[in-house]
């Protein structure tokens, strides 16, 4: 008999709920990497979680974003299904405990995960990543972060003075754009 479990989550990020989506770009909407890369194995990584340690959903989650550096949080709405899918076909099984539901692998799941490739599913989303694209994604982040917080906590001065800066910044990035790849001036 097939068991259907209907999982309830959140969504959103930043202090005020939905992050805003910004104009598309190498990680997408949302903070999101876009194309193949972007799109992990969301099973493979489940499997190859939980033959580390028993977990919960929004813990699978978190520990792929902190294991790909930010490059690939997938979402509770391939999660969750998956989860669901893995228990079904008895891969895993779910444990309620503390208000939250933890995953462990069977029998079953442990084979599966020893005929995965060697290489885990959240390297196959970083590879080829270059460092300064690490770097420039954490500078956004943490931008964005304290534009929130002026946002929210800022006079109307404050805001303001926000918005001229960030208005600034954007037409400067896009003149790096407009700059095209050219020689430094230095090396003549």
């Amino acid at each position: 008999m097939m068991r259907r479990r209907i999982y309830m989550h959140g969504h959103g990020h930043g202090p005020h709920g939905a992050w805003p989506p910004g104009p598309p770009g190498p990680w997408g909407f949302g903070g999101r990497r876009r194309g193949r890369r972007g799109r992990g194995d969301v099973r493979a990584a489940i499997l190859a979680l939980l033959a580390e340690r028993p977990m919960h959903g929004y813990e699978m989650i978190q520990e792929l974003e902190t294991r790909t550096g930010g490059v690939w949080r997938p979402s509770p709405g391939s999660v969750y299904p998956t989860l669901q899918l893995l228990e079904d076909e008895d891969l895993i099984t779910g444990e309620e405990g503390e208000g939250r539901r933890r995953f462990t692998l069977t029998d079953a799941g442990r084979a599966e995960t020893g005929r995965q490739g060697q290489r885990p599913p959240w390297e196959e989303v970083t590879a080829g990543v270059a460092p300064e694209a690490w770097s420039l994604r954490d500078a956004i982040a943490q931008i964005a972060q304290a534009a929130w917080s002026v946002a929210a906590a800022g006079s109307e001065a404050q805001q303001a003075k926000a918005l001229e800066i960030l208005k600034d910044s954007r037409r400067r990035l896009y003149a790096i754009l407009a700059e095209g790849d050219r020689p430094e001036d230095d090396q003549a």
